[in-house]
């Protein structure tokens, strides 16, 4: 894949990554087994580890999950957050925390919990391409803003041999972001 390999978070990207939804929660944050690649002046991916743990005792829990990061100058992303949808999202509907939907896609709809600050931009931003790809291969969780992407499936470690599908899904995901579906 031509990638650069860091056993460590040696270049701070955690840095980068503090104000995504996923890195807020729980203690003990660390990344781990970092592949990057510059691939031009104005596109770097990387693919790495995080774990973290909630709960203290015996109901402490350790979470860890593969994600693919990408800073693109092309992408222009309003912020957002699209996780499965479960339970609790459910219930608070009834509460008033409504999420974003697409009549359109009442599967997707029914998978996702989608939210952000500037719901048009958001239902611009998720084309065609987009809901039918997460609906058809659901359980994802996408936050973005800006010039950044994350994408991963809470608590899901890739092995070695399930990294080359990650980073495809994530160029795949960046390039209908962009309007250059591949």
């Amino acid at each position: 894949m031509g990638m650069q390999y860091l056993k460590k978070d040696e270049i701070n990207l955690f840095e980068d990554l503090r104000y995504f939804n996923l890195f807020k929660n729980g203690r003990s944050k660390r990344l781990k087994h970092i592949i990057y690649k510059q691939h031009q002046a104005d596109l770097k991916t990387y693919i790495f580890d995080y774990k973290y743990s909630t709960g203290s005792g015996d109901s402490s829990k350790t979470h860890k999950q593969t994600v693919f990061y990408i800073e693109s100058k092309a992408l222009n992303l309003p912020e957002f957050y699209m996780k499965p949808e479960n339970f609790f999202h459910r219930i608070g509907k009834f509460f008033g925390k409504e999420d974003i939907n697409f009549e359109s896609h009442p599967e997707f709809s029914a998978q996702y919990y989608l939210k952000g600050h500037d719901e048009e931009a958001i239902r611009d931003m998720m084309n065609e391409d987009l809901l039918y790809c997460f609906t058809v291969e659901d359980g994802w969780s996408m936050e973005g803003y800006r010039d950044t992407l994350l994408l991963y499936r809470h608590d899901e470690s890739y092995s070695k041999d399930k990294i080359l599908a990650l980073y495809e899904r994530g160029l795949s995901i960046h390039h209908f972001l962009v309007g250059n579906p591949s």
